[in-house]
């Protein structure tokens, strides 16, 4: 599955760049997330629970941010297990572009695998679901940027 995708964030890029590699707005961001913890700088484990169609499940899982190049771009990959209901894989590509002093232009390229009980719901199932947990994420955290700066001002 892939996907890609820009959001306008009304904040500076180095901002963005901060909130990308914080793990409490990290944590307040990512859908169903219960737990995100940063072991390194590059490093990161984290439980959360999604639910797709009729299978709900617990995965924990690491993080790894890999190809860094602050305050533009880095790729973050991630693997976990949700025990029976079987393993997500993936990753995704996120770049920054300043758009004036105080917009950034956030793009992602995402591809992910899944196997297990999930990978039998479907494509479409698992497509749509995988869509609207990417778009709460970019959204929440477009939202939680924009609140800090708000802040700030």
């Amino acid at each position: 599955m892939q996907m890609n995708d820009s959001q306008r964030i009304p904040a500076s890029q180095e901002k963005v760049w901060a909130a990308l590699n914080d793990p409490a707005v990290l944590k307040q961001c990512i859908p169903g997330c219960q737990a995100l913890e940063m072991l390194s700088p590059t490093e990161m484990t984290a439980t959360v629970v999604f639910k797709v169609g009729p299978v709900k499940a617990t995965f924990g899982g690491k993080v790894t941010l890999s190809e860094l190049d602050p305050p533009n771009s880095y790729r973050i990959a991630g693997e976990g297990s949700g025990g029976i209901a079987g393993f997500a894989k993936g990753g995704a590509t996120v770049t920054l572009t300043p758009d004036g002093p105080d917009v950034t232009v956030l793009h992602y390229d995402v591809d992910a695998q899944i196997g297990g009980k999930l990978a039998q719901l479907g494509g479409r199932l698992i497509d749509s679901t995988a869509r609207k947990l990417a778009g709460e994420f970019f959204t929440a955290f477009g939202n939680a940027v924009a609140a800090a700066q708000a802040a700030e001002v």
